[in-house]
């Protein structure tokens, strides 16, 4: 169960109360942890880090001690910290002649598929390179971090472990594992050493941030498992300051909880359908609904209204209960909308596709955060 022996590539986050000791980036710690990396690569493995911390040391460098609430002071301060992070762990790997990348990504590089496929390439080579890729969210210029519960690096580390593949994701964090209630409020907490599926009874043990600079909590290390989980990646919840504890955790030592991949993994594609942010929305009729749960294609014929402005080949959602990549932009789904497949031609001229969107390539989202 904790043999990751198989294990090839390895994504690592770390949270931002783990980097920092009495309000300073905690430099022993980086020069630790890229140690920890560099046993990880002498063994085989290819560790990927994804590393919080840029708006905090930001803040802290401009001698801030207080939350930062203003977006455009989030996105000011992670400009001014991201370059003293990436420059502590530069020297940090140096020692161990192992170079390391800097991947700020956004959203858009997520959600958008050739930009996507472009960066899985960018990345594999660096990995090919024996490079340590480390990544966080572009903050300077993406709004997604500073939404409750939607882009921190908890779920941005999940969805690198997703699309590309990873064996093993490992969080770590400021507490030991996952407790079957809040051991802040109930001192007869118990931590739960494995889990199997995201249950009610897990989901309610669940909390929410409650630190000055970090984004995440309990909440959002579960739906970064379950982003994971649908990628067949088993995930474990570590405190980052035991001692050797990335090793540790690869040796199979019982550290934190292990979350276990889901026993149906999702394929590559559909992951990426279903954790793209959609540009529109389709309302369908009852048949056609019917039809694309039983793994058929959606034609125009069944289609209601289209909501939103999307070109081929984004991603949209369909009656809130699917995502989808749409087969054409929503200027000509409005020219089709009931019009029966052979009559699209007459309609719109010489088009290669008479669906609105391939069964292939349609998503039910009823799990697509907690499952």
């Amino acid at each position: 169960m904790r043999n990751f022996s198989k294990s090839r590539k390895v994504v690592i986050k770390i949270g931002t109360n783990t980097l920092t000791k009495d309000g300073a980036l905690n430099i022993a710690y980086i020069d630790n942890i890229a140690g920890q990396i560099a046993k990880l690569k002498e063994l085989g493995f290819s560790p990927l880090l994804v590393s919080s911390g840029a708006i905090g040391f930001g803040a802290r460098e401009m001698g801030r001690t207080t939350k930062v609430v203003k977006t455009r002071y989030k996105q000011a301060y992670a400009a001014i910290g991201q370059p003293i992070l990436i420059d502590a762990y530069r020297e940090a790997f140096k020692v161990y002649n192992i170079f390391i990348a800097q991947v700020l990504l956004t959203r858009e590089a997520l959600d958008t598929r050739e930009m996507y496929v472009n960066l899985k390439s960018s990345v594999e080579t660096l990995l090919e390179m024996g490079v340590v890729p480390i990544f966080n969210e572009n903050d300077c210029i993406s709004t997604s971090e500073i939404a409750p519960y939607i882009g921190d690096n908890d779920q941005l580390s999940a969805h690198i472990a997703s699309k590309l593949d990873a064996d093993l994701l490992i969080i770590l964090t400021d507490i030991d594992a996952l407790y079957d209630k809040n051991p802040n409020k109930h001192s007869y907490a118990k931590p739960i050493s494995v889990v199997d599926e995201l249950t009610e009874e897990i989901i309610s043990a669940a909390g929410g941030a409650n630190t000055s600079f970090s984004t995440g909590g309990m909440k959002t290390k579960l739906m970064a498992v379950a982003i994971a989980r649908k990628a067949g990646c088993k995930v474990v919840l570590a405190h980052g300051l035991l001692d050797n504890v990335v090793p540790r955790i690869m040796d199979g030592e019982q550290i934190g909880t292990l979350f276990l991949a889901a026993k149906n993994k999702m394929s590559n594609k559909s992951r990426w359908i279903l954790n793209a942010t959609p540009k529109g929305k389709l309302i369908i009729d009852e048949g056609a609904e019917k039809a694309i749960s039983e793994n058929k294609s959606l034609l125009p014929s069944g289609l209601v209204s289209v909501e939103g402005e999307f070109t081929k080949g984004d991603v949209i959602l369909i009656n809130d209960r699917f995502k989808a990549v749409a087969g054409s932009d929503s200027s000509s789904m409005r020219k089709i909308i009931g019009v029966h497949s052979k009559d699209i031609k007459t309609i719109l001229g010489d088009v290669k596709r008479d669906v609105i969107s391939r069964s292939s390539e349609i998503v039910e989202i009823k799990d697509a955060n907690l499952d």
